[in-house]
């Protein structure tokens, strides 16, 4: 008998409904997700910007698919009315001579990335209210709604022909015969389907989703959850471009930088917090405020301490732990003999939301190989 689909994505986050978009083309799609909102979860809780691909390791899937990515999205925001602005980036730096930034600016050229080199004197005339003696400007880097672009893709799956079912939690996974059988819970009931190709994109639940699929999830990297909270910023917004610091000596994170949504609101994160056991709550501390305070007034020493305001918080899914180097996207695939074509994608973080529709593609040509 034939499958019921021809692929099951399990997590209707950015990369989900990328591949759900990439994948309807041609095959009979599902989408299942556990939340009633798609991307509520990381996809919706973080900076909004479009990268430029300064940060990653050479030759990494976050470097090549941040840069292919920030094209094709940039693209797709033109043709399907997603709102975005182009609007820049500076990477600020104490000193003149920082290592750190000519490390950056040697690697922006080497990519063919656009970068300006800013003296204190350019700085003050682009942000007056930035103190820096150096900086490097991203003009590529920009601001996207991910609202908006997450529904754009959900409308393009769907108009493909894939079924996009939320509130459906996925409960196990089965293979025979070169099939999955799925087993999904829905308010109305338990549900089984099946499908040829298994897609794991569950970020945070992806281990989850692996042990009821059977994967051994000893053999996979460990998932280590980390949140970052973010501060607004009431009134004006003293800048008109992104500014960050020099990221972390571990890529655990870009710092606590400054960026601004649509509106021309300020909102300054996130910070960096590894969470123990089953702490996922979102709640942002007052407490916090005098980190943020000390982090941003090195470069904005006008900062305001009373403008800052607790906002909101996301939760990374990290394949590095506290200390140790950034690692980069994982495409697992399980070759236990019994089983059907499935692909876990892990450690789904920054720039995931940049990169979306190059994974989705590379996810694509994975599934078209493994027919």
């Amino acid at each position: 008998m034939p499958a019921d689909f021809d692929v099951t994505i399990i997590g209707g986050g950015v990369i989900g409904l990328a591949c759900a978009r990439a994948l309807s083309g041609t095959r009979s799609v599902l989408l299942v997700e556990q939340h009633d909102l798609f991307g509520s979860e990381t996809s919706s809780r973080n900076s909004e910007v479009i990268h430029a691909g300064l940060y990653y390791p050479p030759g990494s899937l976050k470097e090549s698919l941040c840069i292919e990515g920030r094209e094709r999205l940039y693209d797709f925001c033109e043709h399907h009315d997603v709102p975005y602005r182009k609007i820049g980036k500076l990477i600020v730096a104490p000193s003149s001579d920082h290592p750190e930034l000519d490390r950056l600016e040697q690697k922006a050229r080497m990519l063919n990335i656009p970068i300006e080199r800013l003296t204190r004197h350019e700085i003050q005339e682009r942000e007056p209210d930035v103190r820096a003696e150096a900086a490097l400007f991203s003009p590529e880097t920009g601001i996207i709604d991910s609202h908006i672009y997450m529904q754009r893709l959900a409308q393009e799956a769907e108009r493909q022909g894939a079924l996009l079912m939320k509130q459906t939690r996925y409960l196990k996974g089965e293979a025979d015969n070169g099939l999955w059988h799925i087993t999904l819970q829905t308010s109305d009931g338990d549900y089984r389907v099946t499908t040829e190709h298994l897609i794991n994109a569950a970020g945070l639940h992806s281990h989850d989703v692996a042990a009821r699929s059977g994967t051994d999830t000893s053999t996979l990297p460990t998932l280590h959850y980390c949140r970052g909270h973010y501060f607004s910023y009431q009134g004006k917004s003293p800048f008109r471009h992104l500014i960050y610091p020099l990221p972390e000596k571990d890529l655990a994170g870009l710092g606590i930088h400054a960026t601004l949504d649509l509106g021309g609101q300020v909102r300054f994160g996130p910070d960096t917090e590894y969470l123990v056991g089953h702490n996922r709550h979102y709640a942002v501390s007052e407490e916090l405020k005098t980190k943020f305070y000390h982090a941003i007034s090195s470069y904005f020493p006008n900062v305001d301490v009373s403008q800052l305001h607790p906002d909101y918080a996301g939760i990374r899914p990290k394949l590095s732990g506290p200390g140790e180097s950034a690692q980069d996207f994982v495409i697992f695939r399980d070759n236990r003999m019994e089983t059907a074509p499935l692909l876990h994608l892990l450690g789904i973080e920054s720039p995931g939301l940049t990169s979306s529709l190059a994974l989705a593609d590379k996810i694509t040509a994975r599934v078209s190989t493994s027919t």
